[in-house]
């Protein structure tokens, strides 16, 4: 298997025997589910569990998405299994649903100004507030569809916003947004307009389908959406449920762990052939942060990989602004590089799922607005009004741009343009001298050395975050699913792992293994230091991670804090660039915050 791509150390363990944990699942009968840690061979499991199965039995093989079924087909047809039917929940339910009903799919979905045009919604006395609604709406309407229950009044969408602006525009509007969600279901239902993937997933789930097999496997079940794990809960076919409870990073997207829910005879999966036991340790050291949360139990993590040569390296990030970051200063570090790779290709970095791209919002950034093609942002006059739709709809992508644009401004389109002139296509991704690659893009990914970028949460900003309050803690599925961030990243490596000191659990001991990056040479973004200003040290500004948990979402960007001590500093008489420096920002975007919080005028001198 090439490094760098979807594997979970199959070539290594097909080398091994079979260890007593795969053993005993190979002589399980009846529902199992199968707790497997990075790297453990689970697609080998699987493969011999199929392999091991009655003559003539009838078995599926569901895998988490396009790419998995791809590479999954592939094993099971070099193993001989060519009995086994491979599908995604997606492709099962595209045929029983889309050719039946003749369907039009949408590809991409609905941004929200097609869903405000398609549903003709008016403002409500609201700035943008036909957009606002149409975000909303387009968010309720996925949660609906990636649901087990049988009506949208079942959920109450409150329950998934957490910034509290954008909670309180909820409470304001929901029986309109409730109305519009009902009104945009109703139109795909009817063929009137292009429907979702969600949507015909929704509609499969809610048909009851039995399906004609002996077993079915399901695979990366810890990131089942409720609609899937309800479609295979009810087969009458033996069942088993696969995954990693410690690497559910998709709940964002709805999903749930599906392996807590399932309740069938566990086997564990314990041994990782793909990392050295140092790797594992830290590995097991980051899930206890757990213990800052909830109650948690110590993870086994064996590992008994080999490391060899550094060919294939990655960096990987928490966000697309992070990763964006080190790329860029990869480049100016390494001018002499030539070949780069962006897991999921560097546009889709550049661009928001609803549409806008860096570009746009670099453009009204420099009032231009009427380069700006995205029809949502035509709207916007200024980034005043684009950052009150940010905060009213909590839209993660559009924010991370602003960020972004605020810390390169005009300096983007060539750091774009030179990071496109070095990316290689798909084809050619064994010339890149480093792959970039957020957490989400990786998954199920493995690469010889792997560098982490410092957007992760730290045990610094967890145990803050236990001290305080009930009422103002974020939720434990998001703390835990930060954790389990990290944890996926630090597992993609088979050889070196180099790691911001920040992010290292304390009094982890030295290892060959890996290689701790010192805060003063960390990354752009690093940890801010203390102005020497007088201010005392706890004042300082928070990491991504803390301020990412003290707005209980997953975006950066100015709070009320951080504009209070952006205020009192400068009336201290802190200078800009000292300023910049202590917030980790350009001074072009200290200035242009001083004079959105009143702090300059207009006219003032940069």
């Amino acid at each position: 298997m090439p490094t760098g791509h979807l594997s979970d150390a199959v070539s290594s363990a097909n080398s091994l025997p079979l260890t007593a944990e795969q053993e005993a699942i190979l002589a399980s009968e009846g529902n199992i589910k199968i707790n497997a840690v990075a790297g453990s061979g689970k697609t080998t499991t699987i493969l011999h569990y199929a392999a091991s199965r009655p003559q003539g039995s009838r078995i599926l093989y569901l895998a988490f998405n396009k790419s998995v079924r791809t590479e999954a087909r592939k094993k099971f047809d070099e193993k001989g299994l060519r009995h086994v039917q491979v599908e995604t929940a997606h492709s099962l339910a595209f045929k029983a649903i889309v050719p039946r009903n003749g369907y039009a799919v949408s590809p991409q979905g609905y941004t929200s100004f097609e869903i405000a045009e398609l549903l003709g919604l008016a403002d409500g006395g609201e700035k943008h507030g036909a957009f606002i609604l149409a975000n909303h709406i387009a968010r309720f309407t996925a949660y609906f569809c990636n649901s087990s229950v049988q009506k949208v009044q079942d959920l109450n969408y409150l329950d998934t916003v957490t910034d509290a602006k954008a909670k309180a525009f909820v409470k304001t509007f929901y029986a309109q947004i409730v109305e519009g969600t009902r009104r945009l279901l109703k139109r795909m239902k009817e063929g009137e307009i292009r429907i979702t993937h969600d949507f015909y997933l929704k509609l499969y789930q809610l048909s009851n389908p039995v399906l004609p097999f002996d077993y079915i496997l399901f695979d990366e079940a810890q990131d089942a959406s409720p609609a899937m794990l309800d479609v295979f809960l009810k087969q009458p076919a033996t069942k088993v449920i696969v995954g990693d409870m410690h690497q559910q990073i998709y709940s964002w997207r709805y999903a749930v762990n599906s392996l807590q829910k399932a309740g069938f005879a566990e086997y564990p999966l314990t041994t990782s052939f793909r990392f050295h036991q140092h790797i594992a340790n830290l590995g097991r050291e980051v899930l206890l942060w757990k213990k800052h949360v909830e109650e948690a139990m110590p993870v086994t993590i064996t590992g008994k990989g080999k490391p060899g040569p550094l060919v294939h390296k990655a960096t990987i990030a928490r966000t697309n602004l992070g990763l964006l970051l080190q790329a860029i200063g990869y480049t100016k570090r390494h001018p002499d590089v030539k070949h780069l790779y962006f897991e999921g290709n560097l546009h889709s970095y550049t661009y928001a799922d609803d549409g806008a791209s860096l570009y746009d919002v670099l453009n009204l950034y420099n009032g231009k607005q009427g380069l700006v093609r995205d029809k949502l942002l035509q709207t916007m006059k200024s980034m005043e009004d684009l950052e009150e739709y940010i905060e009213k709809t909590g839209d993660v992508q559009l924010s991370m741009m602003v960020e972004i644009v605020n810390e390169y401004g005009n300096e983007i389109p060539g750091l774009i343009k030179e990071l496109k002139s070095k990316h290689v296509e798909d084809t050619e991704k064994e010339k890149a001298e480093m792959i970039f690659s957020t957490v989400h893009r990786c998954k199920g990914m493995e690469y010889d050395a792997v560098q982490l970028a410092e957007d992760f949460i730290t045990e610094t900003a967890l145990e803050k975050e236990a001290d305080k309050k009930e009422e103002e803690k974020a939720s434990p599925v998001k703390l835990n699913e930060e954790i389990n961030l990290l944890y996926v990243a630090v597992t993609r490596t088979k050889g070196l792992l180099r790691i911001p000191e920040k992010l290292l659990p304390k009094g982890f001991p030295p290892s060959p293994h890996i290689v701790v990056i010192p805060a003063e040479k960390n990354e752009k973004r690093k940890e801010p230091r203390s102005v020497n200003d007088g201010h005392r040290k706890e004042d300082k500004p928070r990491s991504f991670a803390e301020i990412r948990l003290a707005q209980k979402n997953a975006y950066v960007r100015w709070n009320e804090e951080s504009d209070d001590e952006l205020r009192r500093l400068f009336h201290r008489g802190v200078s800009i660039p000292a300023l910049a420096k202590h917030f980790g920002r350009k001074s072009s975007a200290i200035v242009s915050r001083l004079k959105k919080i009143g702090c300059l005028e207009d006219s003032s001198p940069d």
